[in-house]
Formats: structure tokens, C-alpha cells, sequence
């Protein structure tokens, strides 16, 4: 048998007797999930930035930099919402590397999936402790969805994940904002189907039980790039793209069209520099056009205490990713207020 079973894992609803959110917290999350969902309906005419580090991989720097945020996200909040970007799973292209504090909690360590379920949740319940605000995740292991389906007001489905029928299915069934990127190929029918798989309803199997979806209405776009058949990045983010993306919406008949743009990743080439620029353009294309205006909600943005990335080690930076490259936060505060200023009548 080419399984080896290592040790059961604890319930979703185990863990979350271990780990409980306090009821004043849970009314936080409600009405921020109200408020996103708000924007991508067009209620609300602030701009989404989903900001933070690439991967969540120790607890004290994120919530150290999630505690800065969320100074700079009141000064802003007339104008931005900001959602803390806390990814605590990390999709790898060979399946080789670092996979997250959830599958890894230390870096240097062996992977340990219970402890990994316990390091996930407990951050995130720190982030919202201490910042007031609640968090973007990626769900690269639906499985994995009732562990935190509690915490999180924003959940994207990976590059990679994105045409696997599973996670459409199983992003029908939420009740919060749900981004399906374009793949690597870059392909917008992939995406766009994708989108309209998670609005729909479903009946499928799901948690060792047969479940019925109702569709979820808040499941919308991401750009972030894609990869040429050659191995070039090529970039989504430009204004001919998102009049493309904004005319295929309408011939698709999706309900709330919207999209974030990701300004790392393959549309910045993986040159995180270059995302305070990508921003502007699309501030500026969204000032332009009434199409793109409508369409683009907002951008993800990847940003950490200290600029660039580093190795893993037994002597880390504190601060600094171990995936891709991250702004730092004097570069990253600065961006946040130039967005208010540029946003502004």
C-alpha cells in the first residue's frame, strides 16, 4: 500500500473547542464579511487591499505587522478596507518546499500536520485579537475549509487549484468573498467558468458527507499573471486586459461581476518592486474607463516587515519572507497612503 497512516486528525470541531473565538470577535468578522461583500456588489464604493506576506510562517511577525496595519487602516479607511493577507498554505509547482505554517510550523522542522491545524488557527485568532481585523487565506486543502471557516472574511483559490473541480464545488458552499485566479496558462475561460461553478448550486460529497451548495454570489475574479508556454511571466493587469475580462463577464451572465488584481506573482514578473507602479496603472485605468472603474475592486499586495526574502535557516531574519519577495513596511505604509491620496475626487 503506498499510503503509511501516521495518526488520525482531530475534528474541525475539536479543534475549535481548543481554540474557540470569542462571540464579540465572531460580530467582527460578520460585519466586516458585510463590508467586502458590500464593495464586490458595488454598495460600497471603497477600494479592497488585500495586503501581507507572502506566506504566514511565524506568528509574532505577522501579527507584529497585522497590528501595523491596522494603525495605517484606520487613517485610510475612508477611502481603502484593507484585509491582512495571512496565507498559512503555500501551493508548490514540483511539490518541493516550504507548504505553509499549516502543513510546517517551524521551517526548520519536520512537518507536523495536528501542530500545523493548531498554529493556523491560533494565529489567525491573534490577528483578530489584536487588530480587530479579520484575514484573506488561500484554500489550497478544501479539507482543511472547517478549521478556520470561522476567522476568515476573504479566501482565494490558487493558480494551480483553480480548475480542480473540488475547490469550485466546495467554494459554493461559502458564505464569504471567494477570489478564483487564472491559472498559470493565463487562460480567462478557465477562470471565468470557475467563478461560475462556485455561484451555482451543487450536490457533491464533501467532509466524509453528501452536502447540497446554494452557490456563492460573492465568487469572483483575481488576475495575477500567467506563464507562457515558452516560461516568460506575461502580465494581466494592463487596460486592454481588463476590457477583455470586463466584456467576457457580460457574455458569461455572472452576478456581481468583479475583480482584485494581484500585483506580485507573474504580473509583476516576481519582481516585487515593481508593485507599487502596477498599482498606480491600475488606479489610473480605473480613473480612465467607467468599465474598469465597475470591474476592478481592488489589489493583493505581497508586504512584510523587512524587504525581499531569504532561505530557510537556523539564523532567519525576523520578518522577512521565506517564499517570494515581499515590499517592506516603510515602502508598503507609503503605498497604502498614496492609494487613499490617488483615490481621492
Amino acid at each position: 500500500m503506498s499510503f503509511k497512516y501516521l495518526k488520525a486528525m482531530p475534528t474541525p470541531e475539536e479543534i475549535k473547542e481548543q481554540y474557540p473565538l470569542r462571540k464579540d470577535l465572531a460580530e467582527l468578522k460578520a460585519k466586516r464579511d458585510q463590508k467586502i461583500a458590500d464593495i464586490l456588489t458595488g454598495k460600497d464604493d471603497r477600494f479592497l487591499v488585500i495586503i501581507g506576506p507572502c506566506s504566514a510562517d511565524n506568528e509574532d511577525a505577522v501579527c507584529e505587522y497585522v497590528t501595523r496595519l491596522c494603525k495605517v487602516a484606520e487613517k485610510v479607511k475612508e477611502k481603502i478596507f484593507v484585509v491582512p493577507r495571512i496565507y498559512t498554505n503555500k501551493p508548490r509547482t514540483t511539490g518541493e518546499g516550504y507548504k505553509g505554517i499549516a502543513s510546517q510550523p517551524d521551517p526548520t522542522q519536520a512537518p507536523d500536520m495536528v501542530e500545523g491545524l493548531v498554529a493556523m488557527r491560533s494565529m489567525h485568532i491573534r490577528a483578530i485579537e489584536e487588530s480587530h481585523m479579520t484575514a484573506a487565506d488561500e484554500m489550497l486543502y478544501p479539507e482543511n475549509w472547517g478549521y478556520v471557516e470561522d476567522l476568515l472574511s476573504y479566501v482565494a483559490i490558487g493558480a494551480r487549484s483553480v480548475e480542480d473541480q473540488h475547490h469550485r464545488l466546495t467554494v459554493s458552499g461559502f458564505d464569504v468573498a471567494s477570489g478564483m485566479k487564472n491559472p498559470t496558462s493565463g487562460d480567462f475561460n478557465v477562470m471565468l467558468n470557475s467563478v461560475y461553478a462556485a455561484q451555482h448550486p451543487h450536490h457533491f460529497t464533501f467532509a466524509g458527507h453528501e452536502v447540497k451548495t446554494t452557490g456563492n454570489p460573492l465568487a469572483h475574479t483575481i488576475l495575477r499573471g500567467a506563464v507562457s508556454k515558452h516560461g516568460n511571466a506575461t502580465q494581466n493587469y494592463h487596460y486592454e486586459d481588463l476590457i477583455r475580462l470586463h466584456r467576457m463577464y457580460d457574455q458569461m451572465e455572472l452576478i456581481n461581476p468583479a475583480c482584485i488584481i494581484d500585483t506580485n506573482h507573474s504580473n509583476s514578473g516576481k519582481d516585487h518592486t515593481q508593485q507599487p507602479r502596477i498599482v498606480r496603472e491600475i488606479l489610473h485605468n480605473r480613473k480612465y474607463s467607467k468599465e474598469i472603474h465597475s470591474l476592478v475592486k481592488g489589489v493583493m499586495i505581497e508586504s512584510y516587515l523587512i524587504e525581499g526574502n531569504q532561505g530557510i535557516t537556523d539564523h532567519q531574519v525576523y520578518g522577512k519572507s521565506i517564499t517570494d519577495a515581499c515590499l517592506g513596511w516603510e515602502e508598503s505604509e507609503r503605498l497604502l497612503y498614496d492609494i487613499a491620496d490617488r483615490l481621492a475626487p
